[in-house]
């Protein structure tokens, strides 16, 4: 199986992909239609329902900032 290359999505672009699962669109469909990977799909969906950003800082748990913040000490 060839590796897929590693590839960067704008927030507009992730932005769009949850506003079409939002409004019914199938994941699967979604998925196949822009190539997707599942994993990538549903960490933005998440991302946006948990903080609406896709930014990962802005997702990151209480312990894990925590542990940011005493790693910088």
């Amino acid at each position: 199986m060839a590796k897929r290359e590693r590839r960067t999505f704008t927030e507009d672009f992730k932005q769009q992909m949850v506003q079409l699962y939002q409004n019914g669109k199938p994941r699967k469909e979604i998925i196949r239609e822009y190539d997707l990977t599942p994993s990538s799909l549903d960490k933005w969906v998440g991302q946006s329902q948990k903080s609406g950003s896709f930014k990962e800082k802005d997702n990151l748990t209480d312990e894990q900032k925590e542990l940011l913040e005493l790693r910088k000490l």
